[in-house]
């Protein structure tokens, strides 16, 4: 009996040491890529800028063509939403809440499943020397507790960085072919 309790304290004093570690994390995160696509911004602007053209290289999307999804509001332009269903990358929606066109869109992604979580989104267009264009895609948002903890354990930026690597990948394929 006495051993039980031992490795109960044990047990006790690891997840508090875990727990204050990872309280001692940044509060937020920040995954960001960046690809040169042969393509000028303006070229570019319907795919970043209308939710239906960013769901045609939309790596989630891809991913369960069984996603159920929605579009509200406005087709372009702030307001614009989108929302999805999915049983393989969860439940959320998108709201384009800025733009400044030809240049950049900022993006409201709210997800749902399956873990909520509040984030913004950012593509920026840059005119490349040489022709073409530099799209970066951003995103960060708060990191409580949980998500810090996990952090420890899962590499945000790699495990999201990978999906917008893929994204940018698609948009360059889409992208050169019309241009």
């Amino acid at each position: 009996m006495r051993i039980v309790v031992f490795v109960l304290i044990g047990l006790a004093v690891l997840v508090l040491a875990l727990l204050a570690y990872a309280a001692t994390r940044p509060a937020t995160f920040s995954v960001e890529r960046q690809l040169r696509i042969q393509a000028s911004p303006e070229q570019l602007w319907p795919l970043v800028s209308e939710l239906q053209g960013f769901n045609r290289w939309n790596p989630y999307a891809r991913k369960d063509p069984q996603m159920r999804s929605h579009y509200s509001g406005p087709p372009t332009g702030v307001g614009s939403r989108y929302d999805w269903e999915s049983s393989k990358v969860g439940t959320g929606s998108m709201t384009l809440t800025g733009q400044q066109p030809g240049r950049a869109v900022q993006l409201q992604l709210d997800f749902l499943k399956p873990f909520e979580g509040h984030n913004q989104a950012e593509f920026l267009l840059e005119p490349a020397p040489g022709g073409g264009s530099t799209v970066h895609w951003r995103m960060h948002g708060p990191a409580n507790l949980i998500g810090r903890v996990m952090g420890l354990f899962i590499d945000m930026d790699r495990m999201v960085g990978r999906d917008f690597e893929d994204g940018l990948q698609n948009l360059k394929q889409i992208a050169e072919a019309r241009a």
